[in-house]
């Protein structure tokens, strides 16, 4: 029976490149002045450039590749961002897990980056005429080789209050077997949600805009689950009227549809 799925034996090495691009959004009230500017510090805090440092190494640690440079800063008034350059040993093709399956949690090593690099910005945000804040990181990961960055995505998510995530893979440039038939991807793919776990699934109203035959793939995921008291930074609930947490529900519920579907209401 002839494999349906043949491994390609490239022609030296394999120069496709796969870059992932994913930004999270967390949303949140902040009535008062001195709430939003307490919510623009906490995000300071909590994702400086030491925190996010220690999230990509994890991301690194995850995927087994060595760390060659780091540059990080934090910026003023709000903000930081990291760089990171990263390369790998050889990866054997029983490292280079590339199925179309969930990639792991923080405490599980499974495959290894070739001559790659990841970064993260942070844009900390608020709107004082109706005290929406809005937070937004935006990653890179770009790997050149056999592994795909989507392996990490499990993580990135986990690691971040993930109210909207946007999601964009590509693969790009070729690569020549040893017959010099160029391939331009290498591994199987329908769906970005298919590197998702179920639970992550299950957690978001998800959106595809795939176009298969440029090897472009976005997916758009907006949180299920809204409790209020999740939203209200600095205060309970009890703190407001029914006609107020109406009120504040439907803004933040605005803010939220606004950028999932990347257009005003």
């Amino acid at each position: 029976v002839k494999d349906p799925n043949p491994k390609i034996t490239v022609h030296g090495f394999n120069n496709l490149t796969k870059s992932l691009s994913f930004n999270i959004y967390d949303i949140c009230y902040a009535q008062t002045e001195e709430q939003r500017e307490a919510y623009i510090d906490y995000i300071d805090e909590m994702y400086n450039a030491e925190r996010l440092t220690q999230i990509l190494s994890d991301v690194v640690k995850i995927i087994g590749a060595n760390i060659l440079n780091i540059a990080r800063q934090d910026y003023e008034p709000h903000g930081a961002s990291v760089t990171m350059l990263i390369a790998e040993h050889e990866v054997t093709d029983s490292e280079a897990n590339n199925e179309e399956s969930p990639g792991p949690l923080p405490d599980t090593i499974v495959a290894h980056l070739d001559k790659s690099h990841v970064t993260v910005h942070t844009y900390p945000e608020s709107h004082p005429h109706d005290g929406v804040s809005t937070f937004r990181a935006d990653i890179d990961v770009s790997t050149c080789g056999l592994i795909s960055p989507l392996k990490v995505l499990n993580y990135l998510i986990h690691s971040f209050d993930s109210d909207i995530v946007t999601i964009d893979y590509r693969v790009r440039g070729m690569t020549r077997d040893v017959d010099g038939t160029k391939h331009y991807i290498d591994h199987d793919i329908n769906s970005i949600q298919n590197f998702l776990t179920e639970d992550t699934q299950n957690g978001y109203q998800m959106i595809d805009v795939n176009v298969y035959q440029e090897n472009i793939f976005h997916t758009k995921m907006l949180l299920k689950e809204f409790d209020i008291n999740n939203y209200l930074f600095g205060a309970g609930s009890d703190e407001f009227d029914d006609k107020e947490l109406a009120d504040i529900r439907e803004r933040l519920q605005t803010e939220m549809l606004e950028i999932f579907y990347s257009r005003n209401m």
